[in-house]
């Protein structure tokens, strides 16, 4: 193995990361934890709650370019998860929003890799887990930006 502090190993790593998030994905198609439209609405739950936006089950479908009945199955779950609530909208008795209930939740029955990477998380000191937040967040840009 190389020296972890040269940035080749940092960009070996990545694709490594990128592999095993891939080859998690196709396994998780045989219903092995959380499939990767499920995480992808979850996402967006959590975005939306960050920016002090409400978000629909309409607002999600749109934006996964999913139809409105399948994001209804997936919150469906993640409710029964206990990571989603459901606010009634006040302005439309027909609508309701979508929130997350509790981002520290315990989720190792949900998604255990998520628990596990909060606790391998947890093991950076603060100026560490900055700087790795900042090159994550810089690649997860990277990624989104590409084919678009």
């Amino acid at each position: 193995m190389s020296d972890p502090s040269e940035p080749r190993s940092v960009a070996r790593a990545v694709e490594r990361l990128r592999l095993a998030e891939s080859s998690l994905s196709r396994r998780r198609q045989t219903d092995c934890g959380p499939s990767e439209t499920a995480r992808a609405a979850m996402r967006i739950v959590y975005d939306s709650a960050d920016a002090g936006k409400r978000v629909t089950p309409t607002d999600i479908a749109s934006a996964l370019g999913i139809s409105t009945p399948t994001v209804t199955t997936i919150l469906r779950r993640l409710h029964d998860g206990g990571l989603v609530t459901f606010e009634r909208n006040p302005d439309d008795g027909r609508s309701k929003y979508v929130a997350p209930i509790d981002r520290n939740a315990d989720i190792t029955g949900l998604d255990p890799i998520t628990a596990r990477v909060r606790d391998l998380a947890r093991t950076l000191d603060d100026d560490t887990a900055g700087e790795v937040t900042r090159l994550l967040d810089a690649i997860a840009d990277a990624v989104d930006a590409e084919c678009r």
